[in-house]
């Protein structure tokens, strides 16, 4: 039998709070064979990103401490003298973490990044060094390699920056390689080539992975075993596959649950709740059908046509405009009562400039938006005022949306005092039945934002949206930095909100499988433009333009039976800036089916 790459055993590690010691890693054991993918999931809080940290070595002794073996080639790494270890990290070892940007330093050009570690582990001169990071860089897919090591890391994208890392976690041919998130941040076609990027480098470079992550469609694309965790203790342990197929511990099963299968919708005709996983027994309670909310016959809450929004580019002594940043081209669409439209795109497309023009937090350049049949482009302030008592909009980042210095019974009141919608007796009250309305107690009104979970926060941000009855909710990548099982939760209260109070939604999200979930109809946004729009079965069962399809065969397919090796590409969204004087070009469409038009290639 072959010995492991990585052994950990009974590893526990406590950060000190106050004069105690709290337990955040417990006891937890696994261990990666070689050229084997471990993923270690878990939500946020439950130690896996700490694991991680603690094989490392990265926590700091000062207030940390770390317990157990980890045994690596034959030492066990929390013995080894501090020069020994930073030896093996970077050189044996090589990390990737979450954000690409906070792992570049933002004022050293790419190769001197690259050349510096090939320098001080592998002692190769400039010269030598250079050819190697070229080389490198060819390896993760990185157009003209070599004309881009002069170049810093604002210049790259997202995807591109993460490349980087990962070629610096390779550079000295390490044995084993630690991801950690290290596609959370990414687009959903990104995400893809990143994970096509990290197992066709594994089988050429013959590692061992451990893949740290909290997404279960991720696990099922990458992993050969599995270890969950759950608050710091690791829950289950298994192959990949047993897990996906029989998991045993109710929270696997509640995390499995959690995660939205895209093709599950098939045949049903409207969005879809979560089920709901009892964390003690693992009883699943069974998915209430959502009521018919959409009110066909009546006017449209929200009417955009030919949208248009673009920022100036200036430059010169004088400020001359040199170009324009085209965030939204030629959109339109309208929305009607208790009816969710979803806009999809990768970061860049355009989808949340359309939801800020829409409410006017961002300024339209062209076109018409009526929200209840009163023009948003043209009404004063007064009026403005008036009309967004009918339209609110739901942030992605829940703790930017908040004061931190307000309790949040005071946050979600302010608007209802603005709007003298009732007395200050009345408030209290108000607030109240507003807390209880998206599951939290009216006790908590008291509270900061700082003592609430991610979770919880986001339901107060929905309080306040409801605070002034409106008919519109413009929903940000409202659930985007939610893990799963809250984001589960999140989006069953927006369905039951819906479904009570006839909402609409405007729903501007990355994620396709969340979206196929929640939607009556999609638009799909592509360089400021809607490529492709209607009813979401149409959109998801017989997408018609290209880049549809590839967002589509882009997302993660949770069950490890169907993995596939999938080639996406290298290509990245194109910038939307162009010289002063472009003219758009003018679009045609074509309808495929009653509602679903797709932009025909020029």
């Amino acid at each position: 039998m072959t010995d492991p790459v990585l052994r950990v055993d009974n590893l526990t590690t406590s950060f000190r709070v106050g004069q105690d010691w709290l337990n955040v890693v417990n006891k937890v054991s696994f261990e990666i064979g070689p050229r084997e993918t471990v993923a270690v999931v878990g939500e946020s809080g439950s130690g896996k990103s700490v694991t991680a940290l603690s094989i490392m070595r990265l926590l700091s002794p000062a207030n940390s401490r770390t317990s157990g073996t980890i045994m690596f080639e034959g030492q066990n790494l929390l013995e080894l003298p501090p020069k020994a270890m930073q030896a093996l990290r970077g050189n044996r070892i090589g990390m990737i973490f979450q954000e690409p940007m906070t792992s570049l330093n933002p004022v050293l050009r790419i190769g001197r990044q690259i050349t510096e570690v090939l320098q001080q582990h592998r002692g190769l001169s400039h010269g030598a060094a250079e050819a190697e990071a070229v080389r490198l860089l060819d390896k993760v897919r990185i157009p003209s390699a070599k004309s881009r090591l002069s170049e810093y890391p604002l210049s790259f994208s997202g995807g591109m920056r993460q490349r980087v890392v990962i070629a610096i976690a390779l550079a000295c041919e390490p044995k084993l390689l630690i991801a950690d998130e290290p596609t959370t941040a990414l687009d959903v076609t990104i995400q893809a080539q990143i994970l096509e990027l990290i197992k066709a480098l594994q089988e050429e470079e013959g590692m061992s992975v451990l893949f740290i992550t909290h997404d279960m469609g991720v696990v099922a694309e990458i992993s050969d075993r599995t270890v969950v965790m759950y608050r710091g203790e690791a829950v289950e342990t298994g192959t990949t596959q047993a897990i996906f197929s029989s998991a045993s511990h109710p929270y696997t099963r509640a995390l499995l649950s959690a995660v939205p299968q895209l093709g599950s919708m098939t045949g049903l005709p409207r969005p879809l709740r979560f089920p709901v996983v009892d964390l003690q027994t693992g009883a699943i309670a069974p998915v209430p059908a959502t009521a018919d909310t959409v009110k066909s016959e009546t006017r449209p809450v929200l009417e955009v046509g030919n949208l248009v929004t673009r920022f100036d580019l200036k430059a010169g002594f004088f400020g001359r405009v040199s170009g324009r940043v085209h965030a939204v081209e030629n959109v339109s669409f309208d929305l009607r009562q208790g009816e969710t439209l979803s806009l999809v795109g990768e970061s860049g497309c355009g989808k949340s400039t359309t939801g800020r023009s829409i409410i006017r937090l961002a300024q339209a350049s062209g076109g018409a938006i009526r929200i209840d049949g009163r023009d948003v482009r043209g009404a004063g302030r007064t009026e403005l005022a008036e009309i967004r008592r009918h339209a609110q909009m739901i942030f992605q980042d829940p703790f930017e949306s908040l004061n931190p210095r307000i309790r949040i019974g005071a946050a979600i009141a302010e608007p209802i005092i603005a709007h003298g919608l009732g007395t200050a007796r009345d408030v209290d009250a108000r607030v109240a039945d507003l807390l209880e309305r998206v599951g939290l107690s009216s006790g908590m009104a008291d509270r900061f934002p700082h003592e609430f979970s991610g979770g919880q926060r986001q339901r107060v941000c929905i309080a306040r949206a409801l605070a002034l009855e409106p008919k519109l909710i413009v929903a940000d990548e409202a659930v985007s930095a939610l893990d799963v099982s809250v984001k589960a939760q999140v989006i069953n209260l927006m369905l039951d909100l819906q479904e009570r109070y006839g909402l609409a939604y405007l729903f501007i999200s990355h994620d396709m499988a969340v979206v196929e979930r929640v939607s009556h109809r999609v638009a799909v946004m592509y360089l400021g433009e809607i490529v492709e729009i209607g009813p979401r079965a149409c959109v998801f069962e017989n997408p018609q333009h290209a880049y549809t399809k590839r967002l589509i065969a882009a997302v993660p397919i949770a069950d490890p039976t169907r993995r596939q090796l999938r080639r996406i590409g290298n290509d990245e969204i194109r910038s939307p800036v162009r010289p002063a004087n472009y003219v758009p070009p003018q679009r045609s469409y074509r309808e495929v089916a009653p509602g679903h038009f797709y932009q025909l290639p020029q």
